[in-house]
């Protein structure tokens, strides 16, 4: 088994709906997993553009989602800590939650990536992508990545 990350609103290396774009209504795109290691106690989230004209922009990154959660709902908070207990870090525009896709030009690709952790994180919420990937070392269990692109 292989830990497997799907979107019901588009697939691997397809278009991502205007919806869930700066041009739409900016709101994150809902999510699901499979096949998650029996002992994962937490999962992470990081969504980047490798292809932003300064580096990697971050869009999105989520930590301690529960361990036995296996999806994420269309339009989730940019609380600082959510009903689930799952924790917002920063994106790279410095706020909480998820930013959508908004490319100055050019097609882009917005990598999702989910780890299954051995751990709950002990992080506050409003942690960098630097800081959870710190925080990850040594305890990821399996990794899983979904490809999208977006084109203003």
């Amino acid at each position: 088994m292989t830990l497997a990350l799907k979107s019901t609103a588009f697939g691997t290396g397809e278009f991502i709906p205007r919806k869930y774009t700066c041009d739409g209504s900016d709101i994150s795109p809902p999510l699901e997993w499979s096949d998650a290691p029996e002992d994962t106690r937490s999962f992470a989230l990081i969504v980047d553009d490798p292809d932003a004209p300064g580096g990697t922009w971050v869009h999105w990154v989520l930590y301690n989602i529960p361990g036995n959660a296996s999806s994420l709902a269309e339009n989730s908070a940019p609380d600082p800590k959510l009903a689930d207990g799952s924790m917002n870090g920063r994106n790279s525009w410095g706020k909480l939650g998820y930013g959508g896709p908004c490319p100055p030009g050019g097609t882009h690709r917005y990598f999702f990536r989910l780890y299954a952790l051995d751990t709950v994180l002990n992080l506050s919420s409003g942690a960098s992508k630097e800081q959870l990937l710190s925080a990850m070392k040594g305890h990821i269990l399996a990794q899983a990545e979904l490809m999208g692109k977006y084109k203003r």
